[in-house]
């Protein structure tokens, strides 16, 4: 590599619950740079966990993380050009890309849900990857299925 690798940027902890992984799923679910909006909506969708989701003896936080590791891949596929083939050859996820593309598979799934508001669907996705059931979660499922087939080439990996 040519250039140095650029700084880990620090995120602040969000104000209600002060947690740093809220932080990153509020940027992540950010349009346009509203961040105040994507915490309205974010907060909201934990709310509505809170009042579907009552005899649970979880907190809607809890749940919501509990979520996000459900749909958290621990493998994948990346393509590998070998001899002039491609191969999907499989590799472990780094920790910081697994939480990253949990977060990015949870809400681009959210969004193609059918619903009213972005809350609303955003609340029903993370129930639905709580009750390991969900677009974000078959997601999870093909991305390990796809490296199972191509355990094959595991040896090629870099």
């Amino acid at each position: 590599m040519r250039k140095a690798k650029p700084k880990k940027r620090i995120l602040l902890p969000d104000p209600k619950y002060g947690d740093v992984l809220v932080t990153q799923f509020v940027n992540n679910l950010m349009l346009k740079g509203k961040k105040s909006i994507a915490y309205g909506v974010f907060y909201d969708a934990i709310d509505r966990i809170g009042e579907k989701m009552k005899d649970s003896d979880k907190a809607p936080l809890e749940i919501w993380k509990e979520a996000l590791a459900n749909v958290t891949p621990q493998v994948e596929a990346k393509s590998r050009r070998v001899g002039g083939a491609n191969l999907q050859v499989p590799t472990e996820v780094r920790p910081d890309r697994k939480v990253s593309l949990s977060i990015k598979h949870m809400i681009s799934f959210a969004r193609k849900r059918n619903g009213h508001s972005m809350a609303e669907k955003l609340s029903a996705e993370i129930m639905a990857a709580f009750n390991k059931e969900g677009g974000a979660f078959k997601r999870k499922e093909d991305m390990h299925k796809m490296a199972e087939a191509n355990k094959a080439f595991a040896h090629y990996r870099f």
